[in-house]
């Protein structure tokens, strides 16, 4: 009942995103229906109607990575202070960012299932009733079990996907704070359990029986002084406590989340590092390529038949086509870290200098996205010069649409996060005079680097791609 108050109670933009969640459930749930039909028709063809089921996970694992990226930017789900005095807390939040998950998929997988009996001709009263009677199997009954379990495996696992990448975590101090505050001496404590369903941390964590034990109410605590420098190192107060040669406290205030305060901070906070995925995505890359050009070299190989009139090649090179993806993906986040840096490079003005600094502090946000977007449109393109007959057929043809389309979705979708994590930012520097016309050439000048070094990238990964199938 509160996921679905959430979901009515969503802004306009909020309740888009969901429809183009339950838009992308439904073609990926045709497909599965299809595939059904298809096998029905043709029971002797068994190893074909395995290969169309295996052909449908690629529009699956596309949904599935935009409706996490969705969910991730919902705000209604966001943990908020107050929401764990009420039962509300990240783990019971979580739980209603999968169930709205579900719903939208839900609701997508019977849109698909009324679309595919119209077309069989069970159902009567459109005008495409019994439009693909003869391909999907109009004559045979319906295997209603069969049916709803390949609809339910959209909702399935995209909630499981959400409640995952969406699971409480307890926020840890980073090892270089840890160790400032251990170098000064100072008294880090230990992790605390806290209320149920609250983040933090809540006191130093006792063994049990250590109440009772003999003298342990008499063991000296840390000052306030050592407190006071182990909350400076972890940066998340708004004020602290600093102790003078008279041990009179002193209030001197903080700004949140900055980890600087007067004589008790070392210095400024240490500068994100950079993704530590390009040398690994780089790696990948390489060996998915090797694999297609050995598999493509090699004379012997079973042959598989590849969606939409492709030209058939051994199984070898679509193993190297998901390596070559995989390693895209996970080179996004380091090569968008890399194009900030060189942004900011010999001698940058200020807007140079702040297009950099944002790139390298959103490529952890933006870069995955954007390195399976090169990743598909460098697969579209070599399956564009590959194509055999004059054009692909409906089904391939709906299946590159939803990949394509949840992808560039999915990357519209995290730059729309960024925007908003930076808003504070943004708020700020137009309060001290920077003019409005220097933040959207800031974002010109981030859009254009970005292209200048996937859109290249993504012509030598297709054709290095295209090259085993070529021969």
């Amino acid at each position: 009942m509160l996921a679905l108050r959430l979901t009515r109670g969503a802004r306009p933009a909020v309740q888009l995103r969901r429809l183009l969640v339950a838009v992308a459930s439904a073609g990926t749930g045709f497909l599965f229906l299809c595939t059904l039909g298809h096998a029905m028709s043709h029971p002797e063809s068994t190893t074909a109607a395995l290969l169309r089921l295996a052909w449908c996970l690629t529009p699956l694992a596309a949904t599935v990575y935009f409706a996490v990226a969705v969910a991730r930017t919902d705000p209604a789900t966001r943990p908020r202070p107050g929401l764990s005095a009420i039962g509300l807390g990240p783990a019971r939040l979580m739980a209603v960012s999968a169930t709205t998950t579900a719903l939208s998929c839900t609701l997508g997988s019977m849109l698909a299932l009324l679309l595919f009996l119209h077309l069989r001709g069970d159902l009567t009263g459109m005008p495409f009733d019994g439009a693909a009677a003869g391909f999907l199997a109009a004559d045979v009954p319906l295997p209603l079990p069969a049916a709803l379990t390949l609809l339910a495996l959209v909702p399935a696992i995209a909630s499981v996907a959400v409640a995952t990448a969406l699971r409480p975590r307890e926020p840890r101090p980073t090892g270089a704070r840890e160790e400032n505050a251990r170098g000064a001496g100072a008294w880090v404590p230990a992790r605390g359990y806290g209320r149920f369903g609250a983040y933090g941390q809540s006191g130093a964590r006792e063994t049990f029986g250590a109440y009772g034990r003999f003298g342990a109410r008499l063991r000296a605590r840390p000052g306030p002084a050592a407190v006071g420098a182990a909350a400076v190192a972890r940066g998340d107060v708004t004020s602290t406590t600093a102790v003078t040669a008279t041990d009179q406290p002193v209030e001197s205030a903080v700004p949140a989340g900055t980890g600087t305060a007067g004589p008790a901070s070392d210095g400024p906070p240490a500068p994100r590092e950079a993704p530590a995925g390009l040398p690994w995505g780089i790696a990948v890359l390489a060996a998915g390529l090797a694999v297609e050009s050995y598999a493509g070299r090699s004379p012997g190989g079973s042959g598989l038949r590849m969606p939409g009139g492709l030209s058939t090649g051994p199984a070898g090179v679509l193993v190297g086509w998901i390596l070559a993806t995989l390693g895209l993906a996970l080179a996004g986040p380091g090569l968008t870290h890399l194009c900030g840096s060189l942004l900011q490079a010999v001698r940058p003005g200020p807007l140079r200098l702040l297009a950099g600094r944002v790139l390298m502090a959103e490529a952890g946000r933006i870069g995955r996205p954007l390195g399976v977007v090169c990743a598909v449109a460098s697969a579209a393109y070599a399956a564009t010069a590959l194509a055999e007959g004059p054009s692909f057929g409906p089904l391939s043809t709906l299946g590159a649409l939803l990949v394509s389309g949840c992808t560039v979705a999915t990357l519209l979708t995290a730059a729309v996060e960024a925007k908003h994590a930076r808003a504070d930012t943004t708020a700020a520097l137009l309060r001290l005079g920077a003019p409005a016309t220097m933040l959207r050439s800031a974002a010109a000048l981030r859009a254009g680097a970005l292209l200048a070094l996937f859109v290249p990238l993504t012509l030598v990964v297709a054709e290095l791609a295209a090259l085993p199938l070529a021969r």
